[in-house]
């Protein structure tokens, strides 16, 4: 568990680097092209750096822009033009944390509310304070054993 909470730790803030980097919007026509045609780079030279001809240049930039390239190309492709790749994931709000606790208490309050009007049913139902607390103990809960079935 204490290895858990230091990778997690760990990752945020390799992450946080990141977070700056979530609002770039990729060009239109596609970075390799966009850099291409910025530097100057014809796709005939490209093509030379890359051992390749023009065609697979083109095809590499219609692949880039249709979502369907590897890492491993941009990498070689990023290489050839003097730069480098860097890529990562950036949750949507917050850090990986976030995500955890807002899972868990998502996940908590579907327990709950699901005891809770069990015991409704049964004449037993619980105060709007009392299943707030339940919740938040159960989030608490999910939160320290990160069970895997908090992503299902």
């Amino acid at each position: 568990m204490r290895n858990n909470k230091l990778q997690l730790q760990q990752l945020n803030e390799k992450l946080a680097q990141l977070t700056d980097l979530q609002h770039v919007i990729v060009p239109p026509i596609g970075w390799i092209k966009a850099i291409r045609n910025g530097i100057g780079m014809s796709m005939e030279q490209l093509g030379k750096k890359l051992s390749i001809t023009k065609q697979g240049v083109m095809d590499i930039e219609k692949r880039e822009k249709e979502g369907a390239i590897t890492i491993k190309s941009m990498q070689e492709i990023a290489k050839a033009m003097d730069m480098k790749l860097i890529y990562g994931f950036v949750p949507n709000e917050g850090d990986l944390e976030q995500m955890i606790e807002t899972r868990a208490i998502e996940m908590a309050k579907k327990i709950v509310e699901r005891t809770s009007n069990t015991m409704k049913l049964e004449d037993q139902a619980n105060s709007k304070e009392r299943i707030e607390k339940a919740i938040k103990e159960r989030a608490s809960e999910i939160i320290n054993n990160t069970p895997k079935i908090l992503w299902d």
